[in-house]
């Protein structure tokens, strides 16, 4: 049996694709290592807590013995590397968590590795020729767009905020693992990705859990930002088939062709849950909306070019935006009634 090693499944995506993966992959065995910060949560993984083919391991991906003992126990084939502080509000108040975690840990975790899978550099123990290692990454690398133009994987990095220069970092010492020491990586940077098991604090449970309470929804500026939206499990398939199919040394650019700004976001979902769980006095929700101060470098506008997966690998979106909120917001309620 093969052994993968998943860093921060405990976290939104993460814990979308391990039950998803698993389904797919009955011969394989996941380790999931979590730090459980505030933005992992077990009751994510209930649905595979029982599965013989995974197992769970609180820990830090910058513990480099912690590291070492799981490579040397599981004999890792492969890894999945989720792990990272991602929201960008925190890291304008607290950036030191976001390089410590998203830089050093990327680090740790593909010097591991690097030092348990090959013998020099471009010469690979012979168990581990194949084995691979998977840095998912983020489109705020590239920076910000004007009113057109997409971003592909040869756009120059710019990144705007502490958590996406600490991403473009890592996926810069991901890059360097590959020309200076041939380790098989490959890399996938996403859109905005939404959908069941996602932080309270992102836009959209925010907007979804702020309607529902009665509370102000807040918009930041004027509501005009614009994101390209993922499916969350739109997503972990694109994943699934980077790190099966993807070359060596390549980057992936995974997004939903799915452009909405954040006002239709938030009327979007306060229509749906004007018809799903009308308010009794008969008001829409759209009353909540209220537009807050900017947040700094706030990026105006986000899009990728998804035409590399989906030409090389056969990748597609399932969901466009208005099916993928209809199962989010279903998701919300259930969530919220129980």
């Amino acid at each position: 049996m093969k052994h993968i090693l998943v860093t921060g499944g405990a976290g939104f995506i993460g814990s979308n694709f391990i039950p998803y993966f698993l389904n797919k992959n009955e011969s394989i065995h996941l380790v999931n290592i979590d730090k459980l910060t505030y933005a992992g949560n077990l009751k994510n993984l209930q649905e595979v807590s029982q599965n013989e083919n995974y197992t769970f391991v609180e820990g830090d991906i910058c513990d480099r013995t912690l590291l070492e003992f799981l490579f040397e126990k599981y004999d890792f084939n492969g890894v999945i590397h989720f792990a990272a502080e991602s929201h960008v509000d925190n890291s304008i108040t607290h950036p030191d968590a976001f390089i410590k975690t998203n830089v050093f840990g990327t680090f740790t975790l593909l010097d591991v590795a690097k030092n348990h899978w090959m013998k020099s550099p471009y010469n690979f123990k012979e168990k581990h020729i194949s084995s691979r290692f998977h840095h998912i990454s983020t489109d705020e690398v590239y920076g910000t767009l004007g009113e057109t133009g997409l971003f592909s994987e040869t756009t120059p990095y710019a990144p705007n905020s502490p958590y996406s220069a600490t991403k473009a970092s890592s996926d810069f010492i991901v890059r360097s693992y590959f020309h200076t020491y041939g380790l098989n990586v490959v890399t996938s940077n996403c859109s905005n990705n939404y959908g069941p098991k996602q932080h309270n604090e992102k836009l959209i449970p925010t907007i979804i859990r702020k309607a529902l309470a009665q509370e102000p929804i807040p918009i930041y500026g004027d509501g005009e930002n614009i994101r390209d939206w993922l499916y969350v499990l739109d997503h972990c398939k694109g994943i699934e088939l980077v790190y099966n199919k993807g070359l060596s040394g390549q980057t992936y650019n995974i997004g939903g062709r799915n452009e909405r700004n954040n006002n239709y976001i938030a009327i979007k979902i306060c229509e749906i849950l004007d018809a799903k769980l009308p308010q009794k006095n008969k008001k829409s929700y759209k009353e909540y909306i209220t537009y807050v101060k900017d947040r700094p470098g706030h990026d105006m506008r986000y899009a990728i070019d998804a035409s590399k997966i989906e030409n090389s690998l056969g990748w597609r979106a399932d969901e466009n935006f208005e099916t993928g909120i209809e199962k989010t917001i279903t998701w919300y309620l259930e969530k919220y009634s129980s």
